[in-house]
């Protein structure tokens, strides 16, 4: 009996052992086809450094380097081809398959996170400059500016910001946005001069008056605001005209599912654009030498702040909401971090946001159709944490002592500049114009930072994107109710369209009869 027993517990072994080794091989299998988006990814990024290090004893001219990274400007074109029609179709589909009040609801809940998440960013950012004091010391010398950045007065942007939600013509907001430009008047005033104390008389004296007069202008890029706003309200209008409005619904629906299949194709070249946009940058990056160690410091500042707002508290948010682990989906994103870490566009990594968040996070499509397209819009908490870090460094540089007052108008007007910056790589020095001169801050002083900043841009973009997905998930777990109310509703209604046919041929086959009854024998 004994041998018996050892025989059988040698099968045993070996079959569970046989067992475990298909299970490891098919495991393996299976993740590897599951993420395999994701590691060429992450492999592409690390080849691109590579090369980019690589290439640089090499000293190859502007002209190769444009050259260079040809392919991963196809990337950014093709990315950009498809964020116009999806942005406009997500919107309409998604709000216009809510009910006005679940599409309210959804709204309140998404701009109190973006509220609360934006503010607790520029929190981070303005502790951790005033902490590490990046600026202070003597003042490196400034390094050249690649490009002049025109003032804006803060009112002006801000009146911008409200313009460019309203275009008056969609077809130019495809292309364009609106944009304050300044011209010089001179003109004459006839000021009043008293000729002596003791005289009475008085004559006139002619004043020539320079004034920087605002008139409209307009700069290169979508206007996403104008059509983030259009395409809530035709989805609204649509959603209100419930069986009238369907043919529209079916063609915004068709179009969003015929844009996400196009990104399935493109997605596919993303890891060799993400390859040549990362190298072509290290290739084309200034001697690192001539960093100086205060812009390296702020770097630092900036990777802290983003890494504290993008590792612990937006993940810590997701967890209080939802009591859920973020790390795991924060895992099903890798692939549109890692995209936004090379295109340093959050608008042009949305394709890539919404394949993310419904097919490997299983979010549901009504709250990513109305949620991201805005996000990727006005969502910015790590260029509103940026600013607010630049500014203040801006200032130690400058050994300017700022009050809590003027901390304040930065905090304020570093998130109102977020929300005002367009998806776009290096939106962000754009609006921290707006930042600097709302607390009296030279703006040329702007030119400090533009070596590191195509660095920055990239991690601040990364925190974006991030930010926008988790908002996603968090207002998803908050509107359950209202969507399984609706889709209760729906599968109501689906039912009774279906008894229709049915109760129809029952009233006929029960008047038959009666007829057949009424008739003589």
């Amino acid at each position: 009996t004994k041998r018996i027993n050892g025989q059988a517990m040698q099968k045993r072994a070996a079959s569970t052992q046989d067992r475990m080794s298909t299970i490891t091989k098919k495991s393996i299998k299976g993740f590897l086809k599951r993420n395999l988006f994701v590691l060429l990814t992450i492999a592409a990024v690390a080849l691109g450094v590579m090369l980019g290090f690589a290439l640089r004893p090499h000293n190859l001219t502007l002209r190769e380097i444009k050259y260079f990274a040809f392919p991963g400007e196809l990337l950014m074109r093709m990315l950009q081809m498809l964020v116009l029609p999806l942005i406009v179709s997500s919107l309409v589909t998604g709000i216009s398959s809510l009910d006005s009040k679940a599409s309210g609801k959804m709204g309140m809940r998404a701009v109190a996170y973006y509220m609360v998440t934006t503010l607790i960013a520029v929190f981070i950012g303005i502790v951790i400059v005033i902490v590490i004091k990046p600026g202070k010391g003597h003042r490196d010398s400034p390094v050249a500016s690649s490009g002049t950045i025109e003032p804006v007065h803060a009112a002006d942007a801000f009146l911008d910001l409200i313009r460019n939600m309203f275009p008056p013509n969609l077809v130019e907001a495809c292309f364009k946005q609106y944009k304050t430009v300044y011209k010089k008047t001179i003109h004459t005033k006839n000021v009043t001069v008293a000729l002596s104390l003791t005289d009475s008389l008085n004559a006139t004296e002619a004043e020539t008056v320079v004034e920087m007069i605002p008139v409209s202008g307009s700069s290169n890029g979508v206007n996403a605001l104008g059509l983030v706003v259009f395409s809530m309200c035709f989805g609204l209008v649509i959603g209100s005209m419930k069986q009238q409005g369907q043919a529209l619904r079916d063609f915004f629906d068709c179009l969003n599912e015929a844009i996400m299949r196009l990104v399935a194709i493109v997605i596919w070249y993303a890891p060799v654009g993400i390859l040549f946009l990362i190298a072509a940058k290290i290739v084309e990056m200034k001697n690192l030498a001539e960093v100086g160690g205060q812009l390296g410091m702020y770097t630092v500042s900036v990777i802290v702040g983003l890494l504290i707002h993008g590792l612990f508290v937006l993940p810590l948010l997701y967890f209080l909401v939802t009591r859920k682990n973020p790390y795991t989906f924060m895992a099903g994103l890798l692939q549109a971090l890692i995209t936004a870490l090379g295109t340093s566009s959050s608008s042009a990594t949305l394709p890539i946001t919404f394949r993310c968040l419904e097919e490997n996070n299983r979010v549901d499509k009504r709250v990513t159709r109305f949620i991201l397209p805005v996000g990727a819009t006005i969502n910015m908490d790590g260029t509103a944490l940026y600013e607010a870090v630049a500014a203040i460094f801006i200032a130690q540089v400058n050994d300017m002592e700022l009050n809590f007052g003027q901390i304040l108008t930065i905090s304020i007007t570093a998130t109102a500049a977020s929300i005002g910056a367009a998806g776009i790589p290096q939106a962000g020095l754009v609006t921290m114009v707006i930042v600097l001169t709302s607390v009296g801050l030279p703006t040329e002083d702007i030119t400090l930072i533009i070596a590191v900043d195509w660095f920055l841009d990239r991690l601040r973009t990364t925190t974006n994107v991030l930010g926008d997905s988790i908002g996603a998930g968090i207002v998803e777990h908050l509107s359950r109710q209202e969507l399984q109310s609706q889709d209760v509703e729906v599968g109501n209604s689906v039912i009774e369209e279906n008894e229709k046919p049915y109760q129809l041929i029952c009233q006929k086959n029960d008047s038959v009869k009666h007829r057949n009854s009424e008739t003589p024998m």
